[in-house]
């Protein structure tokens, strides 16, 4: 499939494009941490010239992760991290709680060449510079990142990862699976999340979360050029402190073409903004939707306990093959009364789905009437091995490559 996919419309579903930088009016242009008088002083002197927004408080690496739990992420950000013990873990951490286009920039009292390299290639870093800070280092080494430039092009390459979510039939609960991943994603990740919902007919996410989506999705998908620095803050609606949902309520007699290259401007600004988005994907996609599937790092193929569905969820796992990066399947409504026994459904398939939810004949349905989230201790237990895949939350330790996924890894 991803040789469908135009390569400028491939660019701008990665992060790239000239929907990369925009809506970042809310945000701070700079904000920095650092822990001594000294430090403070080099900084507001080196980079006076750049005017006004700049933010300079005092405190480490610590103060600056509590701070962004509840505050925007900067465009950039300056952490010191002297005399911590282990670094990497704290900046993981920061990592894991700020958008993805975060251009970050540390102080320390490292001077090995190995700690520079560590940060700078492996963890993705974008300048790291040790101590004593001087006014004109302060300038030269900072400056360039609140010019943009080179390090605004670096920026749109990073990008939060796409998980797609579809059903291999209308009705076997995609969006049910979408909306509860996208809460559990926020909630347990800590990190931004977007839910994207593409079914602009007949959709049911806004119904779901209990809102009503805002007007121009559409007009966005249709016409690239539309998507400008102030889309989200007209087109998201806010779930919460962590997620947001872009959707759309086109009237059924409606008749709307998203384009290759409006799906995948908004992609690429979606993932400059939030850690995670979640697509609701129409299935089978057209041609505009397949740039969901070259930009995902995941595929949710979601069916139910019937022939039916082993016969579509097959079909639709050949067209979707290479596109996303990874497939997982997921069995809805497993003992649903007069439904295929598991024994029946791993003989169709021909493998065992990666992920089983339980029938819910009350609490879906009852949720979904209610406007409120269904997410309770069985829908979080089903869907551990998704939030586990995308986000490496699990019970044991979390450090394989969360700065580096976070700030310029693969999708």
């Amino acid at each position: 499939m991803r040789g469908d996919l135009p390569r400028e419309a491939a660019d701008q579903a990665r992060g790239g494009g000239r929907a990369a930088g925009a809506g970042r009016g809310d945000r701070a242009p700079f904000l920095a941490f650092v822990q001594d008088e000294a430090s403070e002083a080099a900084i507001r002197g080196g980079l006076a010239a750049f005017g006004g927004g700049l933010a300079v408080r005092r405190g480490g690496i610590a103060t600056a992760i509590k701070a962004l739990e509840r505050e925007a992420t900067p465009l950039v950000l300056l952490v010191d991290i002297a005399g911590i013990d282990d670094p990497m873990e704290q900046l993981e951490a920061l990592a894991g709680i700020c958008t993805p286009d975060l251009r970050m920039l540390v102080l320390g009292d490292n001077s090995e060449i190995s700690f520079y390299r560590q940060l700078t290639r492996d963890l993705g870093v974008a300048e790291y510079v040790h101590k004593p800070l001087t006014r004109d280092g302060a300038e030269r080494l900072f400056g360039p990142f609140l010019r943009g430039g080179e390090a605004e092009t670096e920026a749109a390459r990073r990008g939060g990862q796409v998980v797609a979510v579809c059903g291999a039939r209308g009705g076997v609960g995609a969006t049910t699976v979408a909306v509860n991943l996208a809460l559990q994603l926020a909630d347990v990740s800590r990190g931004h999340v977007a839910l994207l919902d593409l079914n602009l007919r007949g959709g049911t996410t806004g119904l779901m979360l209990g809102v009503r989506p805002a007007p121009g999705l559409r007009v966005a998908l249709e016409d690239p050029e539309r998507v400008d620095g102030l889309f989200l803050e007209r087109c998201a609606a806010p779930i919460g402190e962590r997620l947001k949902l872009i959707a759309a309520e086109e009237p059924m007699d409606a008749m709307p073409q998203p384009t290759i290259e409006g799906v995948a401007g908004l992609l690429g600004l979606l993932r400059q903004r939030f850690n995670y988005v979640v697509v609701d994907l129409p299935m089978p996609p057209g041609p505009a939707e397949r740039a969901v599937l070259a930009a995902s790092r995941l595929m949710l193929l979601v069916m139910g306990p019937d022939v039916a569905g082993i016969r579509d969820a097959i079909a639709a796992r050949k067209l979707a093959a290479g596109g996303a990066a990874r497939m997982m399947t997921v069995l809805n409504r497993e003992g649903l009364p007069g439904g295929l026994k598991r024994k029946h459904i791993l003989e169709g398939l021909g493998a065992t789905p990666e992920v089983t939810i339980p029938d819910l004949p009350k609490l879906l349905p009852r949720a979904a009437n209610l406007g409120k989230p269904a997410l309770n201790a069985v829908l979080r237990r089903a869907l551990a091995p998704v939030t586990e895949e995308v986000a490496a939350v699990h019970s044991g330790p979390v450090r394989t490559g969360l700065m580096a996924r976070l700030f310029g890894g693969r999708t």
